[in-house]
């Protein structure tokens, strides 16, 4: 779809309710909103249906069952506060500390990207094109790291993420920025996303509301800006009559809104985290949008605030009470209620009236017991049945072993799940990243005029766990000492990330070094190096 013509036209998009919808859910669930959990889970047990069993236009028998499982439905943070005795809940950050995680196993070390060889005049030999990977190391630094790190975490938190190229005369190179799924309006064409409008609120003022809308289609991005209401877009104004959007307006600009990007490639790409998304997977706006990793874990997200909620209502009342006698109480005057002093030493004991024995009343002390081990085995229950449902394993959060130090071996066995889980995600991210990389080639040969050749590049990920230096040192001494491995594969075990150059030049240096060249037979001459040297075994010594 084209950019909206403006009038009552809805924004969002209708079609674009119930998904957003499920995103403020798991965006409450990420950022910790508590107050946004209970509206969402205080309003309907648990928000509206995205198309899923209860979904229904006329109501009827699904709309009825639906209301009835709500209202059995029992959600923590869907609980009515009591207005005289609040009751403190408290929310554990697991589903933040999840999609972290996910941006630190991808992105804690940055991928390498590399651009194809190419050939030279001489048959056989190849060289890098400078000029091109220059280039990319430029966009491939801090900032660029920053950006992607933002993108994973928000891609594990909300199911994917937007990745998109801009430019500008203030920099010297196009770059790359982040944009959340829940401001963007995708349009798919088998699978694959074949244009999106991204949008964004400028600001309000009473019932008005400015928005500016950016569409990305192939070749070219589309900008409008447009005062409406809450509800809809409202009339298109000039890109001029807001400050936000007031630098777009300049000579870049083709039929009033349009920017040519010197390519008929798409300038924005989708991520998702993991396909399919088991919610939407036969909704045609939502099929091909990927799935966070609390999908599916929120009731036990819901339980695990519970209890960590219960645990710390125990240590409040497990605070050290007195009950006292009246007697003992003191009055503060008409109206201000009585009090007893705590550090007084000598109290008389209160005879109670009809006892036979005399008893006396006493000051009594109440504590209840905190349940420490039932609240915290069933807390550690919960965060691991979370953590591997989202695929990943408890050690990656610090919920497994005893601080000994471990092997790079025993770390990847035990993190397997986790590791699992980054190989498939980084499946996703090499494909799309290329594909982006790729245009980002185009807009800057196109844009920047940097003589540039447009190409896809290479994109390689470091290894997840780092190689043990005294475990690789021990198994390649044990490989050399049964003849099993060459200099080369000991380089190559020692720096995978080396080229065949680096590799052959490391290996004449170890040769040269360790004396294992071995010498031409036709300029051999002796350990001396020449005829007439003392080491020339042809020759008498000197002085002979």
């Amino acid at each position: 779809m084209p950019l909206p013509d403006g009038g009552s036209v809805p924004w969002p998009p209708p079609h674009c309710e119930p998904i957003n919808q499920q995103y403020a859910t798991w965006a409450a669930w990420w950022t910790g909103d508590v107050d946004q959990l209970a509206a969402i889970y205080g309003s309907d047990g648990g928000g509206r249906d995205t198309y899923g069993f209860f979904a229904s236009e006329g109501g009827g028998f699904k709309a009825t069952a639906k209301r009835a499982m709500q209202a059995i439905r029992r959600w923590f943070w869907g609980e009515r506060q009591n207005a005289s005795q609040p009751r403190s809940r408290l929310h554990v950050p697991l589903a933040g500390d999840i999609a972290t995680a996910s941006a630190d196993l991808l992105f804690s070390e940055p991928p390498t990207i590399t651009v194809d060889k190419d050939p030279v005049d001489e048959p056989g030999e190849e060289q890098t094109d400078e000029v091109t990977q220059a280039r990319l190391d430029l966009l491939w630094g801090d900032s660029t790291h920053a950006a992607l790190l933002e993108a994973a975490e928000v891609c594990a938190a909300l199911g994917g993420v937007y990745l998109r190229i801009v430019w500008g005369s203030d920099r010297a190179y196009p770059w790359i920025t982040a944009v959340h799924p829940d401001v963007a309006v995708p349009e798919w064409q088998w699978g694959r996303l074949a244009a999106v409008t991204f949008w964004r609120e400028l600001g309000r003022r009473g019932k008005t509301v400015w928005r500016h809308l950016e569409r990305h289609e192939p070749g070219k991005i589309l900008h409008g800006l447009y005062e409406g209401t809450v509800d809809e877009i409202g009339r298109v104004v000039p890109l001029t009559d807001h400050p936000a959007t007031k630098h777009l307006a300049d000579d870049r600009l083709v039929n009033g809104n349009e920017i040519h990007t010197g390519t008929n490639r798409l300038t924005a790409s989708y991520i998702p985290n993991v396909r399919p998304n088991r919610v939407w997977r036969n909704v045609p706006d939502a099929a091909y949008l990927g799935r966070p990793d609390i999908a599916g874990t929120e009731p036990l997200l819901d339980a695990l605030d519970l209890t960590w909620s219960s645990w710390v209502r125990d240590v409040d009342l497990g605070k050290a009470r007195l009950i006292v006698p009246q007697e003992y109480l003191q009055s503060n005057g008409p109206g201000q209620g009585a009090s007893v002093d705590l550090d007084r030493e000598v109290y008389e004991g209160v005879n109670i009236m009809g006892s036979e024995r005399g008893d006396k009343v006493q000051m009594e002390q109440v504590q209840f017991k905190i349940r420490v081990d039932e609240h915290r085995s069933t807390a550690d229950a919960l965060k691991a049945t979370i953590v591997g449902a989202a695929g990943y394993s408890v050690s990656t959060f610090g919920m497994e072993g005893d601080g000994q130090a471990v092997t790079a071996t025993e770390i990847a066995a035990r993190d397997r799940r986790s590791l699992i889980t980054r190989d498939r995600k980084v499946r996703y991210w090499r494909s799309e990243l290329a594909d982006l990389l790729e245009t980002w080639t185009y807009v800057d040969a196109v844009q920047y005029k940097s003589g540039i050749k447009p190409q896809r590049p290479v994109i390689e990920w470091a290894a997840a766990v780092s190689v043990d230096p005294e475990a690789l040192a021990r198994e390649l001494r044990e490989l050399h000492i049964a003849e099993a491995i060459s200099i080369e594969q000991k380089v190559r075990r020692q720096h995978p990330d080396w080229d065949n150059d680096q590799v052959a030049d490391e290996v004449t240096r170890i040769r040269e070094d360790y004396g294992h060249v071995v010498e031409d037979p036709g300029t051999f001459t002796g350990v001396g190096g020449g005829p007439g040297n003392p080491g020339d075994p042809g020759q008498p010594p000197s002085g002979g």
